[in-house]
């Protein structure tokens, strides 16, 4: 439970800090999108962390299959 207040708590300051100054959320997409954030992939409900996991375990699939 504490590590879910301590993360509610940080979205609440990165929110507010969005709404005083929009630019951040344009860099911070930016930055987001060049580098990537795998810890996104795994946030949210338990049926999208499912998916996320059936779609990447597809594709290691897929490429070892055809690979050879």
């Amino acid at each position: 439970m504490d590590i879910r207040n301590e993360k509610e708590k940080h979205d609440k300051r990165k929110l507010e800090e969005y709404k005083k100054n929009p630019t951040v959320n344009l860099a911070d997409s930016i930055n987001r999108s060049i580098i990537g954030d795998p810890g996104e992939l795994t946030r949210g409900s338990r049926f999208a962390r499912v998916i996320t996991t059936v779609i990447i375990l597809g594709l290691i699939t897929f490429l070892f299959l055809y690979s050879h």
